[in-house]
């Protein structure tokens, strides 16, 4: 476990690119039930489990991407076509003994619970990043899906291997609300999480569109927005639904969408209960109409 920050980003991202990136438990029982059964299973199945996973997610993505450079022309962006090349037995032979991110952290409760809130809290963007695709109609949904699930990947990285690191940085936001998340980072880390993470895209040769889905430098696109819009919901309703910002997020996502206020509480699947913690919302004008066709 490191103790102290490294010394630049070069060496964090060397440390991290060698280290064997656990999973959760959850996913290895799941896994052992499929594979239990591998005659009758397909890759949706296998696609399902591990994309309920983000560093699940981030090894296969790893593992195909030296193979799929030298038999394809374009870059394998989703589960489901990596596990289509891999082929299911292979599959299962290769990722046949994990690492679980219970058994690494198990003498650091504290560590514990703090990297799997994060990764429910990941869980959420996903969920929320998927839902609102399809609604867009999106070219390819799961992308944006993966974009969403490893947008936080070298926060649950801190968690797993630096945990008390990840702790300081929590507890200086957590005594100063107003400290933005890269000054804190760049204070205990000497680096900033969004540049190891693209760092780390290039080190696992990740392809390069699922970098730019995640990189807020592109905040305008569509996609890149529905990915970041997602992310920010699920990080600023974490702890309930009264957080300052969520009104800024509502109107963003109502933008987005092209959905009334209504209809977003409606699709958000909120509880009565939810629903009254929201705090105070400015009243929105209501959705653009669709243009009519020409004649």
């Amino acid at each position: 476990m490191l103790t102290h920050p490294l010394q630049d980003l070069e060496t964090w991202v060397l440390f991290f690119s060698g280290a064997e990136l656990p999973v959760l438990r959850h996913t290895v029982r799941q896994l052992d039930e499929l594979r239990a059964n591998i005659d009758r299973v397909n890759g949706r199945e296998i696609s399902r489990v591990v994309l309920q996973d983000p560093l699940m997610t981030v090894k296969v993505l790893a593992y195909i991407q030296p193979f799929a450079g030298k038999t394809l022309r374009t870059d394998i962006t989703t589960i489901g076509s990596a596990v289509m090349m891999i082929g299911v037995e292979p599959f299962f032979e290769k990722f046949k003994e994990l690492a679980t991110i219970e058994q690494m952290l198990k003498s650091e409760p504290t560590a514990m619970l703090g990297t799997l809130q994060l990764i429910r809290r990941v869980q959420r963007a996903a969920h929320y990043a998927h839902e609102w695709a399809l609604w867009r109609q999106d070219m390819n949904v799961e992308e944006v899906t993966i974009a969403a699930l490893l947008h936080d990947l070298a926060e649950i990285l801190l968690w797993c291997f630096a945990p008390t690191l990840a702790i300081e940085i929590r507890e200086r936001q957590k005594a100063d609300r107003t400290l933005r998340s890269s000054v804190v980072q760049r204070a205990v880390l000497g680096i900033e999480l969004i540049d190891l993470q693209l760092a780390l895209c290039q080190a696992w040769h990740l392809p390069p569109l699922l970098a730019t889905l995640m990189d807020p430098e592109h905040a305008e696109a569509p996609r890149i927005r529905n990915v970041l819009l997602a992310v920010d919901l699920a990080r600023h309703s974490a702890h309930g639904w009264s957080d300052a910002a969520l009104p800024d997020d509502f109107a963003a996502i109502e933008k987005l969408l092209n959905l009334n206020r209504d209809a977003l509480i409606q699709r958000l699947k909120l509880t009565d209960e939810e629903k009254l913690q929201l705090p105070p919302m400015p009243e929105m004008p209501p959705p653009l109409e669709p243009e009519a066709p020409a004649a």
